[in-house]
């Protein structure tokens, strides 16, 4: 099966053409624009244009947020698409995007059949307790207010990765995973399921993230409201657009903060580790046993000075540093204490096969 897949993010978006019998990419087009831009449609048509007439078999989409609704892979159809256009409130930077990807695409190429993967599947089974916010009954209820996690298309791929490289199936694994990157998040798997995650029900919950702000004392936003200082706009365009790495350190690339090397650059990457860290090591007290710490997205693969210090600084789980991180493929970087895997994100392979699965008649 020939698979195109489209992740769209806040401002740009990747699409792949993935073989799923042998999981290869046969071409792909990273656009630098908005998903809804006439830059970006022209691109996409590009790609479309260099496919042999009628090889495509289905269009898999991210989708960042599900909500209540959508907890798994899915067909699109008129009541999808409609559904999806609910979500936008959910996650504003991203939702909107994957709506203009959607509606153009399924004009395009209409024959074939579109599938929405929403990132927060692979956390759909989260037990109770690590679902649930201590809010009143009446707004959980009325409103649907949960913790959802997100991700889940980069944890699904990690695990399996994982499982390959530890030599043990994949369902049978006890995992700490953190996603590092753009967005930021981890994740605890227990015999191949999610059981608890820092994002919650949205994603802007967790860890420090390139712009987003991760988890902030709500007593602080309140204040910051009730004295008047910032209006919801200014809040919201604060925390999603100009905290986290780039708030702190004046940069949102941590390659460009390990290059600085001055106070502030040290002190974003130092707060970003710290966080990590001790989200990990909460997110530990939801599994009886570890088989490994999983280190992906962009800066878990590709950011040796933080995976070491991340990992160093978790010996109270049984980790250690010392990490072989002159590799250019998935691997064991440590095996001095409990085992340490960096796995690069190939989140357009996990989409590609969650979307000729659901595509099957």
């Amino acid at each position: 099966m020939l698979v195109l897949t489209v992740n769209a993010g806040s401002s740009s978006l990747r699409a792949h053409l993935v073989d799923t019998t042998d999981n290869r990419v046969v071409d792909a087009a990273e656009i630098g624009h908005p998903a809804d831009s006439e830059e970006a449609r022209k691109e996409l048509r590009e790609l479309l244009d260099r496919l042999p007439s009628g090889a495509l078999t289905a269009v898999g989409h991210r989708l960042v947020h599900g909500g209540p609704e959508i907890t798994e892979p899915v067909v699109v159809d008129n009541k999808v698409a409609d559904q999806v256009r609910e979500l936008t409130s959910l996650a504003p930077l991203h939702v909107p995007n994957t709506v203009a990807l959607l509606d153009f695409l399924r004009d395009e190429i209409a024959e074939r059949p579109h599938v929405l993967c929403p990132d927060t599947a692979f956390h759909n089974g989260l037990p109770e307790a690590a679902r649930t916010y201590a809010l009143p009954r009446r707004w959980r209820e009325d409103w649907g207010l949960r913790r959802y996690g997100f991700h889940g298309i980069s944890y699904a791929w990690a695990l399996r990765r994982a499982g390959e490289l530890l030599g043990k199936p994949a369902g049978e694994l006890n995992l700490l995973i953190a996603h590092l990157s753009g967005g930021s998040s981890v994740c605890a798997v227990r015999e191949g399921r999610s059981v608890d995650t820092s994002m919650g029900f949205t994603p802007l919950e967790g860890l420090v993230m390139a712009k987003r702000s991760g988890t902030v004392d709500p007593g602080l936003l309140l204040w910051l409201l009730r004295t008047g200082k910032l209006s919801v706009d200014e809040l919201e365009t604060g925390l999603q657009k100009e905290s986290g790495l780039l708030g702190l350190g004046g940069a949102e690339d941590t390659r460009d903060l390990v290059a600085r090397d001055d106070s502030d650059a040290r002190l974003a990457l130092e707060v970003f580790a710290h966080r990590a860290r001790r989200e990990l090591a909460a997110a530990a007290a939801s599994l009886d046993r570890i088989d490994g710490l999983v280190l992906t997205g962009d800066i878990g693969w590709d950011q040796p000075e933080l995976a070491e210090d991340i990992a160093a600084g978790l010996g109270i789980l049984g980790f250690r540093g010392g990490l072989d991180t002159a590799r250019e493929e998935d691997a064991v970087i440590s095996r001095s204490g409990l085992p340490v895997l960096t796995v690069q994100s190939r989140e357009e392979l996990q989409l590609a096969m969650e979307t000729a699965r659901a595509a099957q008649p």
